[in-house]
């Protein structure tokens, strides 16, 4: 007979009990928490605050170019287009040219109306009555008439002559003298029109008109081409397109000078009372994280953004808000940026307002 299995002894082991904390202990653990957590938050806020005191930051700040609107000083179509949007160009590069043929009309116009008024000099200098012979030849009439009044004066004394004949004699004198006085008129006249005056001593009037004119037909046709006043790249120039009539004055493109990038940041009126022009700025680029700039403040506005908006703030009415204003810093970018800064991109400026 097959023996039993032998039965499997119950696990009599008991597990083991978690020792008990002394109250006391626990106790001054929760006292111990209790002061370092405000503690730690005081310590933290007042490294927070000392950290901000000494400098202002605004992140209401974006890169600024200098940039040349370019017109043209004459209208005209375009017929030679040169640069398109992005092109770099350098000072005095031509850009695009105008039709200059009309300008060239207004050149040969003033030529001739400087030929006509040098021909009606010549003639004039060589006018009789500018000569004197008329004087000359009324002043021998006159003499002439006189000797004959005078021989017939006196027959009409003795009765030889009748009075119809001495008032004849007469008559001639008297229209002489006339003719004499007609004859200086004429030469003053003349010399008069010969006459130089002051604004343009030694030159004929009506040859300096002319020479004017001249002048600013050429003056407009170089302006028919139209160049860069400065280095930089172009931008906005959908307008040149050839046959595309310009008007004068009025912008066809844009030119960003090289080298002229700043920040403009607009600071809290509460952030000026420690700022001043030469501090030292630091400079964050949105678009290229990791790029810092450094920078000085070159001017601070003269007036809050809502003074030169086109529709100033209206305060003075019932429902009035006051609204912390903000203020233009121009910050001068003093050290070489790696990467290219393209007008209107996003800062964050930091000025150190205890910097001097």
């Amino acid at each position: 007979m097959a023996e039993a299995a032998p039965a499997i002894a119950p696990d009599t082991a008991t597990p083991e009990e978690p020792v008990a904390t002394p109250p006391g202990k626990n106790r001054w653990r929760r006292i111990a928490l209790m002061i370092a957590v405000p503690l730690l938050l005081l310590i933290g806020g007042f490294a927070y605050w000392s950290s901000l005191q000494g400098k202002v930051s605004t992140d209401n700040a974006y890169v600024q170019q200098d940039r040349v609107s370019i017109s043209a000083e004459v209208g005209g179509p375009i017929v030679e287009v040169l640069v398109a949007d992005g092109d770099r160009v350098e000072a005095g590069q031509l850009l695009f040219r105008i039709d200059e043929q009309p300008y060239q009309v207004q050149i040969a116009e003033a030529n001739a109306a400087i030929a006509q008024a040098q021909a009606s000099r010549t003639a004039l200098g060589s006018d009789a009555d500018l000569s004197g012979a008329s004087i000359s030849a009324a002043r021998e009439d006159i003499a002439f008439a006189e000797a004959n009044f005078a021989r017939k004066d006196a027959l009409f004394q003795k009765g030889f002559l009748t009075k119809t004949e001495h008032d004849a004699a007469e008559h001639q004198v008297n229209q002489a003298r006339e003719e004499l006085r007609l004859a200086l008129a004429r030469k003053a006249a003349a010399q008069a029109r010969l006459a130089q005056g002051p604004a343009v001593p030694g030159q004929d009037p009506a040859i300096a008109a002319g020479e004017a004119k001249k002048a600013a037909a050429q003056l407009n046709l170089t302006r028919t081409e139209v160049r860069a006043p400065a280095a930089g790249t172009v931008t906005q120039a959908d307008r040149l397109q050839l046959g595309q009539q310009v008007v004068q004055g009025l912008p066809v493109l844009t030119v960003v000078q090289d080298g002229s990038s700043y920040v403009e940041a607009n600071f809290k009126e509460t952030d000026l009372a420690d700022m001043a022009v030469g501090q030292r700025a630091e400079i964050r680029v949105d678009a290229y994280p990791g790029l810092v700039l450094e920078g000085e403040v070159e001017t601070i506005g003269a007036g809050t953004g809502s003074e030169f908006s086109v529709l100033p703030a209206q305060n003075a009415t019932g429902n009035w808000v006051k609204v912390t204003q903000r203020v233009p810093v121009k910050i001068r970018i003093t050290s070489k940026s790696s990467r290219r800064l393209i007008a209107g991109l996003s800062t964050e400026v930091t000025v150190f307002t205890d910097d001097r």
